[in-house]
């Protein structure tokens, strides 16, 4: 289809079209002529605003690069920094104090603070679990993880009763703790039972105690006298109780408890972006497709599981009684968001009659609000917002006016889909220096539909040290974490949040635990999110989630932040402090091969897998086997770094390319049992995936915003059209 006007033409990928006018108009009542003529308007209107913040981008580049040049940058001359970006429009004036009116926001976003996970979209099993993962079993979660102690291979092939008995143990001390009985513990309760509308438990005397707080009894499942389950709720999150004495652990448990359900990822992102490798219109479509699976309630998978076969698909919602009689339904699935690509992102999947691509993050937003309308119009199985909002989460806007730009595409789409105005809400990801310095204005841009901030260390670190490449050397990469901005910057994003009235009506979220296998050490630190004042914050699984679920227990997050409103707010001046190595304070030889050998083995495990499998997230090994969440994120922190040490002349050329080698033999052994593997280290100058990772570091300092796309989607569309000639669909790119 190739719709035109009188001031452009844009041709859309036959893919494309047919994936919208067979698979997604066929559920909506859209005139497709109507909707493709305003597709076309809006392409006309944005594509050169688009462009030109990108160009807006790079001009304050190259300024701050002269600067660093021309002036040697200390936290001496702070002062002079700060009137620079200023001077420049880098910092732009903070907007008189207001409040957001975002409206019609679901309660998970709004009112319920729990975790959220963020799952590449294209993979349907992936955003399944991930949908599912509004409830799981506390108890199988403890079990299986190092969460309390590490469990050996045999506690899977039979029951390890020492190891349940420290599972159940933890769960009792968990319950009293969130829901305790006005006389005893729930570890010496014979049978739990409803009277009138209290929950009565009963000990093996016959002692009767009523639960502490009667309003955190919520529902019950079976009879009053013999519930089989019983639903709790603290802090607006639930728990449920199953009751089964015949059940593998409840025929031992005193009161017949066999498992303990956790209401845990109450919100979802999912991911079109740095989690997913979508190269070309066939891989996008795919993505789309399945975006449209979870709007329509029909996406399934089928995987094979220990030699059986297994099919997956959404969870209906749940229904008990309530304690005074009537229904009480509970939603079974997260409350999905949809995250689109940045501004950067370039794509042939709709291209101009002179064949240049169009903004990737324009056919996103379409696309993506196009299929989540169904959901607004219920038209599909399940309600995903019961409230009728579309969440889409938009990444890397660098200050306040691509947030207007943002916000004006928005609109546009909903005029187009003949959607209310605001039906689309914003999620800011504040991940760019710029958007940091400056997010109160950014808000402000966006403050009748934004629902969600949040921080992020990695992308966030990454465009630190691309902004300031030109600064001097930085501190290791761990070394970071202890830096003044970085404190600054995770306080300072809570205080503006609540000073622009996020309280009840929007998502403050921080990042996320990159350790999957490392639950131990989730549980004793991840608390810290929502006591910092952050409604939600990122976890790697389903599993990471029901854990991370007890800290919102722990912590009335809501209630937490009127305390937090009456404190001052984080500097801008720490904010703006870079964090370089000190003078006279140099890394020794073993210290920068340690740094170098770290973060080159985790650029080679990364891209490897992007590039010859097309995967896009994933838990990597790193040089110590130890298993991290990967992503673009991470890759772009870790290019960065050794870029900027190249830079500075910490390290040479020779001697990245020496670790590169080095590091590429140890990723292919790590990798020598995936099916079709393809060792990097058999022909270093051939090996599509090496020659990747090397130009990440070698042109790190040249890529747009530090940015790994435009490298990695060349790389993996070239492996793409050599090992499956026929994808012959141009790939997508990036734009300075």
């Amino acid at each position: 289809m190739t719709p035109t006007n009188q001031d452009q033409t844009f041709v859309i990928d036959p893919l494309l079209v047919n994936f919208i006018s067979n698979e997604v108009m066929p559920h909506l009542d859209l005139d497709e002529p109507t909707f493709w003529r305003g597709v076309q308007t809006l392409l006309t209107e944005l594509c050169d605003a688009n462009q030109t913040l990108l160009d807006t981008r790079h001009d304050l580049q190259t300024k701050i690069n002269r600067w660093h040049e021309t002036n040697n940058y200390t936290e001496t001359n702070y002062d002079d920094y700060r009137q620079f970006l200023t001077d420049i429009g880098y910092i732009t004036p903070e907007p008189e104090p207001f409040t957001i009116s975002t409206s019609n926001v679901d309660p998970e976003v709004a009112t319920i603070a729990g975790p959220q996970l963020v799952v590449p979209v294209q993979n349907a099993r992936f955003a399944l679990n991930a949908a599912n993962a509004r409830w799981g079993s506390l108890y199988d979660a403890l079990y299986g993880t190092n969460a309390l102690s590490a469990p050996n291979p045999q506690d899977f092939e039979q029951h390890n009763s020492d190891r349940a008995t420290e599972v159940v143990s933890y769960v009792r001390q968990f319950l009293d703790a969130t829901f305790p009985l006005s006389q005893y513990s729930h570890a010496e309760v014979k049978s739990y039972e409803i009277t009138g509308q209290s929950l009565i438990a009963t000990d093996i005397n016959g002692k009767r105690s009523l639960l502490g707080y009667s309003s955190q009894f919520v529902g019950f499942d079976g009879t009053k006298e013999q519930p089989t389950s019983i639903l709790l709720r603290n802090n607006g999150l639930h728990v449920e109780l199953r009751i089964d004495r015949q059940g593998n652990i409840g025929r031992t448990d005193l009161a017949g408890i066999d498992d303990v359900i956790i209401e845990s990822a109450v919100t979802t992102i999912a991911d079109c972006e740095d989690s997913v490798a979508a190269v070309d219109t066939e891989d996008k479509v795919d993505v789309y497709r399945n975006w449209l699976g979870l709007m329509t309630g029909d996406l399934t998978a089928t995987f094979t599981k220990n030699g059986d076969s297994i099919t997956r698909s959404l969870n209906a919602d749940r229904e008990f009684v309530s304690k005074s009689g009537g229904a009480y339904i509970v939603p079974g699935r997260s409350l999905l968001f949809i995250r689109n690509v940045g501004p950067s992102m370039y794509t042939d999947m709709v291209t101009t009659s002179a064949g240049d691509s169009v903004p990737e993050g324009i056919i996103d937003g379409i696309a993506t609000s196009l299929i989540a309308s169904i959901d607004i119009h219920n038209k599909g199985t399940f309600r995903n917002s019961r409230t009728g909002s579309i969440y889409i989460v938009k990444p890397k806007l660098h200050g306040p006016k691509e947030v207007e730009f943002t916000n004006t595409m928005f609109s546009r789409i909903e005029s187009i889909l003949d959607l209310e105005p605001n039906t689309i809400k914003l999620g800011i990801m504040d991940e760019e220096r710029r958007t940091t310095v400056n997010l109160a204005s950014c808000i402000h841009e966006a403050r009748t539909r934004v629902a969600f901030i949040n921080t992020g260390f990695l992308d966030r670190t990454g465009d630190e040290i691309h902004t300031s490449m030109l600064a001097g050397p930085f501190v290791r990469k761990n070394a970071m974490k202890s830096e003044p901005w970085i404190a600054a910057y995770e306080r300072r994003n809570v205080d503006i949040g609540l000073a622009t009235g996020f309280h009840g009506r929007a998502q403050i979220g921080k990042g996320m635990w990159a350790k999957p296998d490392e639950m131990g050490e989730m549980l004793q630190t991840k608390g810290g999110h929502p006591r910092s004042g952050a409604t939600t914050a990122w976890v790697p699984s389903p599993t990471a989630a029901v854990l991370h679920a007890l800290h919102y227990h722990e912590v009335d997050v809501q209630a937490l932040h009127f305390e937090l409103t009456n404190r001052s707010q984080a500097d801008l001046e720490d904010i703006l402090t870079i964090p370089l190595l000190k003078p006279g304070l140099e890394l020794s030889p073993p210290e920068i091969q340690d740094e170098l050998e770290n973060n080159i083995q985790g650029i080679l495990g990364y891209v490897v897998r992007w590039v010859q499998s097309g995967i896009g997230c994933s838990k990597v090994p790193d040089i110590d086997n130890i298993g991290l969440m990967e992503d673009r994120a991470t890759l772009r922190i870790s290019s960065q770094h050794v870029a900027n040490w190249l830079t500075h002349e910490i390290c040479s050329p020779k001697q990245v390319q020496t670790v590169l080698e080095e590091m590429a033999v140890i990723v292919d052994e790590q990798n020598r049992t995936e099916p079709g593997y393809r060792p990097m280290a058999d022909d270093f100058s051939r090996s599509l995936a090496f020659n990747a990772a090397r130009d990440l570091i070698f042109y790190g300092a040249s890529q747009p915003n530090g940015y790994t796309e435009t490298i990695l989607h060349r790389y993996r569309a070239i492996t793409k059209s050599m090992f499956n000639p026929s994808s012959d669909h141009p790939s997508t790119l990036t734009r300075q």
